[in-house]
């Protein structure tokens, strides 16, 4: 059909339907979520593992911060937790400076993000980022240097991830840990502690507010170079506390008096060796605790830093404190400063083997005492003596001729205690010492000899004090142990000497007049001095705490004139003094103990005589045990039964002759010289027998 003259002929344009429309917009959408998954996708996970870690923290048996190391790249990021960490007043100017919404918000804050927009278009610039805590934990965990719309998105995008995954403490504890103060310290702890020397958990409310203001630009705000320009920052935050209502305006002025501090503060060193041999020993672990009690740790170092100073160039001192008992280390002092190249200052000398004087013969007397042989109220001879080729002397070259083996001991006379080694032999001490966990070096291709007793043999500061806290307990020691984590089972009790032994080897030593700056009666103590006064030893023990010091070269030359007595004792009674805590009493005497005088010992005890002395010009025989024989083995249980008697036959000797069982006494023998005695249970056991003009004889039986 043609159209008609004058008619024009016109198109209609093509309009969608409406299902047309909505295909088109869901086919928009389906675009656009595609796209916008895939750049979520494209983000990657989120870094978590990276954003939790730390620095390796070491702390103290309170959880006190004793040193703290570095990340590898020199970060410092303490690890913390809010309730726990942290002063609430700065979690309050945090949170309302912030996001006062926080425990509302999902990640992202509607209302902040809606201020700042309005902020942007008003003036022009950016105000404000409208950031929730959660939204700059994702910029810390994922760092862009330039702020744009394209960031803003991803900030988003992750504070909704982080809030999915974790739960608002661990956000705060995280944000924490991480936010920016200024060149190498991130988190508030790291800030705190270099910034005012202190944990954050108790702030003032201008060190409070300066913390929430640094953060905000951290290099241009670093108190190191710009303390000007944090002090605005920090009075800004005030005022906007004020305004908000959160504190008062008179609190804010005054805080506002307060000047910021213009240089960083060295991180806390305290137990640098305990610390080093921990970080060795427990790799990849964030915090490490410690058995040390700071406070103890930190006076003990003082001592030994002034102490060191007062003795002169080159001198070293150590110390120890151990818990008698668990056997915890309180305070481990390896050197009086630890970055003193002239002291070697990074050797642990309480690790280093060195020549321990005098101080194994309390151990010497507590064998001696355990076999039954002598008593703290014996007399004993100091003249002199000689042995094969040695020739003991004592360290003032004189003799006291007959005393009581209490003062022998108390005095440290040498003849005494090498003529009781002679008798308990010089291996048998060795052997005892190795049992309780003392490590003992002997030189090249030597065997104990009675030089041991004198301070022939090598032993650490760790393992004298060890043996000593042993005597404290009654006759066991325990493995010391300085980290927490460490597992316990393998520090079970080791046997040193029986408890009467024990007992009276502390009894003796709590007698020893102490040096001028210590009290008579309180502490148990003796001191030793090595062959060319190389080494100066104390060790002293209350009801409570062992400590052991020493002084000298770390490089074992000598230094003339020092001594335990005159160098180290001072240093262990003033250690005690440290404490903060008068020294406890001693645990009272065992059941067993014979307590007597002199003259109401024994006959055998009255006296010690030397095994050469027993041999006699009237025809009599010395007593000899028949039965057991030395080194045998007794089955006292093959009926089957809990418990049994052991029979005991003894040729020679004078009655009446008494029986000793492990070094106490269990009654006499009757006139045929035979007893019956209670098994003392499964395991060695020293039989002795001593006749009514001293002689004795002894034999080690193995029951089973």
């Amino acid at each position: 059909m043609s159209a008609g003259i004058g008619q024009t002929n016109t198109i209609s344009p093509i309009r969608p339907s409406g299902r047309t429309g909505l295909t088109i917009f869901a086919a928009v959408s389906l675009t656009l979520t595609v796209m916008v998954a895939a750049w979520v996708v494209s983000l990657g996970p989120l870094p978590l593992a990276v954003a939790r870690e730390v620095s390796t923290t070491v702390v103290d048996r309170h959880g006190k911060l004793l040193r703290a190391y570095a990340m590898a790249d020199g970060r410092w990021r303490l690890p913390v937790h809010a309730e726990r960490d942290i002063d609430p007043t700065y979690l309050k100017l945090l949170l309302a400076y912030e996001d006062r919404r926080f425990y509302s918000h999902g990640g992202v804050d509607l209302l902040a993000l809606g201020r700042a927009a309005l902020q942007l278009v008003t003036s022009g610039h950016i105000v404000s980022g409208g950031s929730t805590i959660t939204m700059q934990l994702a910029r810390l965990m994922e760092p862009r240097r330039q702020r744009s719309i394209s960031a803003k998105l991803r900030q988003i995008v992750r504070a909704i991830e982080i809030e999915r995954r974790l739960n608002k403490d661990q956000i705060l504890d995280l944000y924490l840990a991480m936010a920016p103060y200024g060149g190498n310290l991130e988190g508030i702890r790291a800030a705190s502690i270099a910034y005012f020397g202190k944990e954050p958990k108790r702030l003032s409310l201008s060190e409070a507010a300066l913390l929430v203001a640094l953060p905000q630009s951290p290099e241009n705000r670093r108190l190191d170079r710009y303390p000007n320009v944090a002090l605005a920052a920090r009075d800004r935050v005030l005022d906007r506390m004020v305004e908000d209502g959160v504190i008062a305006n008179d609190d804010a002025t005054a805080a506002k008096t307060v000047p910021v501090p213009a240089v960083r503060k060295p991180m806390p060193i305290l137990a640098p060796h305990s610390a080093d041999q921990s970080m060795a020993l427990m790799k990849n672990t964030p915090v490490i605790a410690l058995t040390l009690d700071a406070s103890l740790q930190q006076a003990l170092e003082m001592l030994a830093r002034d102490r060191a100073a007062a003795l002169g160039p080159n001198i070293s001192v150590a110390i120890l404190a151990v818990d008698n008992a668990s056997g915890e280390v309180l305070a481990h002092v390896g050197s009086p400063d630890y970055f003193e190249d002239r002291r070697a200052g990074q050797v642990d000398m309480t690790r280093a083997v060195r020549s321990p004087g005098s101080t194994l013969k309390p151990f010497i007397y507590g064998l001696a005492f355990e076999d039954g042989f002598v008593h703290p109220e014996s007399l004993i001879d100091d003249r002199p003596i000689r042995f094969g080729s040695y020739a003991p002397e004592n360290f003032d070259m004189t003799f006291q001729g007959t005393v009581p083996v209490r003062k022998a001991l108390q005095m440290s006379l040498n003849v005494p205690a090498v003529a009781l080694l002679d008798r308990v032999g010089a291996s048998r001490l060795s052997s005892r010492l190795r049992q309780a966990g003392a490590r003992l070096e002997l030189p090249k291709d030597e065997t104990p000899g009675l030089a041991m007793g004198l301070g022939g043999v090598g032993i650490t500061l760790q393992d004298l004090v060890q043996l000593y806290s042993g005597l404290a307990r009654l006759g066991d020691t325990r493995p010391l142990l300085e980290i927490r984590s460490e597992r316990s089972e393998a520090r079970e009790p080791q046997r040193l000497l029986d408890q009467v032994a024990a007992w009276q080897v502390g009894n003796v030593l709590l007698g020893t007049p102490p040096p001028e700056n210590g009290i008579h009666n309180r502490i148990a103590f003796k001191t030793g001095t090595s062959y060319g006064y190389r080494d100066a030893w104390s060790v002293g023990f209350d009801g409570r705490i062992t400590i052991g010091v020493w002084v000298g070269r770390p490089d074992g030359a000598p230094v003339q004139g020092i001594a335990g007595r005159t160098a180290a004792a001072p240093i262990l009674f003033d250690a005690f003094a440290r404490t903060g805590k008068l020294p406890a009493a001693l645990p009272k005497a065992p059941k067993g103990t014979l307590m007597a005088s002199n003259a109401k010992l024994p006959v055998p005890l009255r006296r010690y005589r030397p095994l050469g002395e027993l041999v006699r010009n009237d025809g009599e025989r010395t007593p000899h045990i028949q039965f057991p024989l030395n080194g045998s083995r007794i089955d006292v249980s093959g009926d089957g039964t809990s418990s049994a008697s052991m029979p005991v036959k003894v040729a020679g000797g004078v009655l009446p002759i008494t029986m000793l069982v492990n070094g106490v006494a269990v009654g006499e023998l009757d006139s045929r010289r035979q007893r019956l005695i209670d098994s003392p249970g499964p395991g060695f056991a020293r039989l002795t027998v001593i006749d009514a003009k001293g002689a004795a004889d002894t034999v080690i039986i193995r029951i089973q």
